[in-house]
Order: structure tokens, then C-alpha cells, then sequence
């Protein structure tokens, strides 16, 4: 029997384990300007964009004072936070920059252009925007052809400032 997730399908939320709520809250909430919630005892925050009730839970109930794990184990990757316009996503850039935070990398996919970067406990975070599927590459068959070409940052940052 074949199965096949509903369309509509979408990933809601993601829990970190982190080891101090407050450093984390200082990434979140005062540089990527995700907005808080809920303050879940000393334990806990759930934060989210636009009111929702979490789009990230950070949290501390197996983890506090703890290490990140070794990159080399697994685990998880990378959370993906969706910027809806590429100028909101230039702006993300220019806070990062602002705040001397250490990029990872930034790629060209064709279908989305990336920022990585490290939350301070060693959790990926991909800042991206998708283009529109309309101009998603795709060769003769149809089939997409994602690449990882360098982004330009410098171009991003002018377009956080234009008007």
C-alpha cells in the first residue's frame, strides 16, 4: 500500500534543547526578532512569528548546562525559518550583521537563496526565501535542478536598505 502525506501537510513547530534559555532567547528573540509567547517557568519559551502560538520551542528540560553535541553525530541539521520576500530576508541579513553574528555560509539553491548560520548552542538554522516556482530551474523532463551556487551578500544588504 502506497501513501502520500496530504498536500496541505505543513511543518508547525520545532523544540530545541538548549543549554541556557536566556542565551538562546537573546538569539531568537533579540537579533532574528522572533517574538515570545509563553515563558514556561525558568524551564522554557515557546516563540513565534506573527502571534502563532510557536513556531520554536526552546527548551531546557534535558539540557541544561549541557554541550552540543559533536557535528559529526546525528541529529538535526538544520531548522528552516521561511521569509516570505527576499527584502525580508535581506533585512534578517543586516541584523545578523549588525549584531556581528557569524554566518556558516549563504547559497543560491535556484529555487530559494540561504543564509546558514549556528544558533549558540550549535543548532543549524537556514534563513531562506523560496522564489517563485515559476522560476524554479528545471531541466527538459520537468524534473527540478536545485544547485548551490555562492549567494551575493553584498547585494542582499543593499536591498535591506532600498526603499
Amino acid at each position: 500500500m502506497s501513501y502520500t502525506i496530504p498536500p496541505t501537510t505543513r511543518i508547525g513547530h520545532v523544540h530545541l534543547k538548549v543549554a541556557d534559555l536566556d542565551r538562546a532567547l537573546g538569539f531568537y528573540r533579540d537579533i532574528l526578532g522572533f517574538e515570545v509567547q509563553q515563558l514556561y517557568g525558568k524551564d522554557a519559551a515557546f516563540i513565534s512569528a506573527g502571534g502563532y502560538h510557536h513556531h520554536i520551542g526552546l527548551n531546557t528540560w534535558y539540557s541544561r548546562n549541557g554541550s552540543a553535541p559533536p557535528r559529526t553525530s546525528t541529529g538535526l541539521f538544520h531548522t528552516a525559518i521561511l521569509y516570505a520576500t527576499r527584502k525580508d530576508l535581506a533585512i534578517a541579513l543586516k541584523q545578523l550583521v549588525a549584531a556581528k553574528y557569524p554566518l556558516t555560509g549563504a547559497s543560491d539553491h535556484g529555487v530559494s537563496e540561504a543564509i546558514y548560520l549556528d544558533d549558540p548552542d550549535g543548532n543549524g538554522v537556514e534563513l531562506y526565501w523560496d522564489r517563485p516556482q515559476s522560476q524554479w530551474p528545471r531541466n527538459e523532463a520537468g524534473e527540478l535542478q536545485m544547485v548551490t551556487d555562492a549567494l551575493d551578500l553584498n547585494e542582499l544588504l543593499a536591498l535591506a536598505s532600498a526603499d
